[in-house]
């Protein structure tokens, strides 16, 4: 019933005022991309003296830090109750809020994970000339609890990054061209993040069919790219012309066929099933003949689910390992088996191991 009330619905209200209504536990994963609280005191000007469109919204000014730091503790501390015992959070901020934002994230008991670091391919530039241009952001990623069983999608990160470890500082461009939203020429939001930054996000920390939350909802980023990839959203926004944007790009917005949202399952999830199991299960016969993929080298399985080749005996990955001169070798791909008139890897036994029943 509560994924019912608040799957795939954007909501006009004020945030601190609709979280409340949300009950416990009820969440995958929050993404917040709240008010920075810039601070901008003057208007900005090119070298043409033309105007910049930067950010001076009314829902980005706070009186003082204090009560910014008020907003953001009350704002945090209600998605740490609606977050489900093993979900997490992002938080995406710039330097005037985000050590901010991180002091209290760490208060509220929250574990951190990471910082990320978003480059910015294609930054405003810094027209007074006066500091560094600012060409980041950070976000933070963090579970409810030390101890919570947070989704993350290693495999699926590695294979995006071309086989590589995915690292903590994205190279992704800004939001622009025909994705940014605009009304008579004009942007409707002024701080719109692009999608490639949530699919990241959403890729990396979530499953299909998870329940998200953006409590600042904006122009529905997080919500539209939900969609695509098969998660269910429930975003929060106060304006009500962010909101009106964000329902049509919505309807605007198709899942990616079913077929084509699955992801690498990691390593980690995969359970561990010793090899002398399926010896002591039947699944494969002491003396059975096992090789590599070329079935030049062979080796005897034993009644304790060690092997023999030749002189060296002992595991399936040690006795690899040795073959190959390496200082470790994966056995369950490496050795061969027949079933049947096929050569399969050993790896496939587990499966027979799993549909017995027996995990």
């Amino acid at each position: 019933m509560i994924e019912k009330n608040f799957k795939n619905k954007i909501i006009n209200g004020d945030s601190l005022k609709e979280l409340k209504k949300i009950p416990d536990e009820s969440f995958d994963l929050v993404f917040a991309d709240p008010p920075y609280n810039l601070q901008l005191r003057n208007n900005l000007t090119r070298p043409d003296r033309s105007k910049v469109n930067a950010v001076n919204d009314k829902w980005d000014q706070f009186e003082s830090f204090k009560k910014y730091d008020d907003f953001t503790f009350a704002w945090l501390n209600e998605c740490k109750r609606i977050l489900k015992k093993n979900g997490a959070i992002w938080v995406i901020g710039s330097y005037h809020n985000i050590f901010r934002v991180g002091t209290a994230i760490q208060n509220l008991g929250f574990w951190i994970l990471n910082d990320v670091i978003w480059n910015k391919k294609n930054p405003m530039p810094n027209f007074r000339g006066t500091r560094f241009t600012n060409a980041h952001e950070t976000l933070i990623w963090a579970s409810k609890s030390e101890k919570s069983k947070y989704t993350f999608n290693y495999q699926s990160l590695k294979c995006l990054n071309d086989d590589l470890q995915m690292r903590s500082n994205w190279d992704l461009p800004i939001c622009n061209g025909s994705e940014r939203l605009k009304k008579n020429g004009k942007k409707i939001h002024s701080t719109q993040k692009p999608e490639a930054l949530l699919h990241r996000i959403l890729l990396a920390t979530s499953n299909k069919n998870d329940l998200i939350l953006d409590p600042f909802l904006g122009s529905g980023t997080s919500a539209a790219v939900s969609k695509k990839l098969g998660r269910n959203y429930y975003g929060i926004e106060k304006d009500k012309n962010y909101c009106k944007a964000a329902e049509q790009r919505l309807n605007e917005t198709k899942t990616i066929k079913d077929d084509y949202l699955d992801t690498l399952e990691n390593n980690r999830s995969k359970p561990r099933i010793p090899f002398g199991s399926l010896v002591e299960l039947g699944i494969i016969k002491p003396g059975t003949t096992i090789f590599d993929n070329k079935k030049k080298i062979s080796a005897k399985i034993m009644v304790d689910g060690s092997i023999k080749h030749a002189q060296t005996e002992g595991s399936i990955h040690k006795v690899a390992a040795t073959i190959l001169g390496a200082e470790s070798c994966n056995g369950w791909t490496y050795w061969h088996c027949e079933v049947g008139s096929n050569i399969v890897p050993i790896d496939s036994l587990r499966q027979k191991f799993l549909n017995k029943g027996y995990l």
